[in-house]
């Protein structure tokens, strides 16, 4: 019987803040946290005690990591389709005046670029568009390039599309008027590999153009939803409750958001409610995960799904990713 195994941990703390000192004893952490964690729910229990112990072994690394300093954040441990463990360890600001709890939702950085993938590969099976499109046929008011970049370019960051201009941009219309005034690319697009945000942004774009909704609101409609992400949020909103704030190792806050769409904020059940979503096709299908997974031919290239996986194209659960970052860091050791 195949088993999904899922790790969804938060971090309030980038890594690169910390010292020297502070990313090795991470590294380690990580290593020992992957490789415990394999250890210890990659295996059959024979007794509810003998994972009652695992368990508890787990969260004492945990404990250990938090009092080091080293670890701020929620965890949520899941195997086919039960939670083993979860908890919350530290602040949700950077004062740390409230103590975090698993209500709270962190902003999910990279992976909210997953939401726009998917919601192009919906709407190819759809028959509203194909990867082979070029980006012409949905915004044709952009300069000749938008004729060579595909959809397919966007999704793999091989458009040749320079990155944003943060130094301009203050919201949705000056990324979209940064677009309109681009009238050269960085290179042939498919030839190269550049990973930035201007390729979400236009992603975007283009998905508003075909359905004739926000972005946002197609997100919330139709994939967070039906999968019951009832805790998950897409930048930008109101006021809301239980928004976790991000900070560095000296206590200072990451800056305040600029009012752009696509940032995302959700909880650590609602992200396993999105993994186990992908892995269980329903909200595209097989050929159409495989498909956003795939990255541009070069080393370290990311995919619209980020590192994702595949054994004869099937998306590896997540005990089989730790299994082998396990692995690969033990032999950089």
């Amino acid at each position: 019987m195949k088993q999904d195994f899922h790790l969804i941990h938060f971090i309030n703390l980038p890594f690169i803040r910390y010292t020297i000192h502070i990313k090795m004893l991470k590294s380690i952490l990580i290593l020992s946290f992957s490789c415990l964690t394999i250890f210890c729910f990659g295996q059959k229990a024979n007794q509810k005690n003998d994972l009652k112990q695992k368990v508890k072994q787990l969260d004492q690394l945990m404990k250990s990591a938090n009092e080091a300093g080293i670890f701020n954040g929620n965890v949520l441990i899941s195997k086919n389709d039960k939670i083993l463990y979860k908890a919350s360890f530290g602040f949700a600001d950077a004062a740390k005046t409230i103590h975090l709890s698993d209500e709270y939702r962190f902003h999910l950085g990279s992976i909210t670029k997953e939401f726009s993938a998917v919601a192009l590969l919906q709407l190819e099976e759809q028959g509203k568009l194909k990867l082979s499109d070029p980006v012409s046929k949905f915004i044709p008011q952009l300069h000749d390039w938008a004729h060579e970049v595909t959809i397919k370019d966007l999704l793999q960051y091989s458009s040749g599309i320079p990155n944003v201009n943060w130094k301009t941009i203050k919201n949705d219309t000056d990324i979209f008027n940064g677009l309109m005034a681009l009238d050269q690319l960085s290179f042939k697009p498919g030839t190269d590999y550049d990973y930035n945000n201007n390729n979400l942004f236009l992603r975007q774009f283009i998905i508003e153009r075909i359905t004739g909704i926000p972005f946002k609101n197609y997100v919330n409609q139709l994939l967070f939803k039906p999968l019951k992400m009832n805790s998950s949020l897409m930048t930008p909103f109101d006021q809301e409750k239980y928004i976790a704030q991000g900070f560095n190792a000296e206590g200072v806050a990451d800056r305040a958001e600029l009012p752009i769409t696509g940032g995302t904020y959700t909880t650590s059940a609602d992200l396993l409610k999105w993994a186990n979503a992908l892995h269980s096709e329903k909200i595209i299908n097989k050929n159409s995960i495989y498909q956003s997974g795939q990255s541009f031919p070069v080393s370290d290239s990311q995919s619209a799904l980020g590192n994702a996986k595949f054994d004869h194209k099937n998306l590896m659960a997540g005990r089989e990713v730790l299994k082998r970052s396990c692995f690969q860091m033990l032999k950089r050791k």
